[in-house]
């Protein structure tokens, strides 16, 4: 007997913005949600959490641009590049 359950997957896109190695500012976009469902959807009091999330986006973007013109692939670091990165800063950019 074949079964009738239908796996839902999620579609490509999906998987990749869940995807560490792949969006960097998985945190930021995850507190920013839990911000919006946490105030019933008041982008006011988010505000600072789409900034975070606005200058993570924008930092790892030029990482990106500048590693890209030097050559190096990917043009994305990995999570664990990303992690050693920030170490060597200090402190965190944005």
């Amino acid at each position: 007997m074949l079964s009738s359950k239908k796996t839902v997957r999620m579609p490509m896109v999906a998987r990749r913005l869940r995807d560490p190695d792949i969006n960097p500012c998985l945190l930021e976009s995850d507190a920013s949600a839990r911000c919006m469902d946490e105030n019933n959807y008041d982008r006011e009091r988010c505000s600072n959490y789409f900034l975070k999330y606005k200058n993570c986006r924008k930092f790892w973007n030029s990482i990106m641009i500048h590693r890209r013109q030097n050559g190096v692939k990917p043009p994305m670091p990995t999570a664990a590049e990303r992690d050693e990165i920030l170490g060597a800063m200090g402190k965190m950019p944005y």
